[in-house]
């Protein structure tokens, strides 16, 4: 067995592309024809979004659909960067909520910013800095 992707469900997919683009510069890697699922270029793993009506034809339960304005739901996405502090503003610029500015943890240089639909996202650099 093997970890494949990761899918969030949000309102609007074509918006959250477009966000992890100007925010993060990870590009679409393919979206339905109908705007209702998406994949980000990543690496080797998927970071997918798809709609809540898309969610709830796959499954019948309810789930805490992650919202900017509520409390955050327990898991981040951890991105690793070049240069931490650029990345952090440049997402910020783009509509990131700031958590935890750039900071030394150890050999890492770390950050925290809340996406536009709410996901945490950690943000490291590769290498000590």
């Amino acid at each position: 067995m093997h970890f494949i992707k990761t899918v969030i469900y949000v309102d609007d997919v074509e918006e959250v592309l477009d966000f992890y683009f100007q925010a993060f510069g990870l590009n679409a890697h393919s979206v339905t024809e109908n705007g209702d699922y998406g994949e980000l270029e990543t690496g080797t793993v998927l970071l997918a979004f798809a709609t809540h009506p898309v969610a709830q034809s796959q499954f019948k339960q309810t789930y805490i659909r992650s919202q900017p304005k509520q409390p955050a739901l327990g898991f981040e996405l951890t991105l690793g960067c070049e240069n931490v502090s650029s990345s952090y503003d440049k997402a910020v610029a783009a509509g990131a909520e700031p958590l935890s500015a750039p900071s030394q943890k150890g050999v890492h240089t770390q950050a925290y910013v809340r996406a536009i639909e709410g996901t945490l996202i950690a943000l490291v650099s590769e290498c000590a800095s």
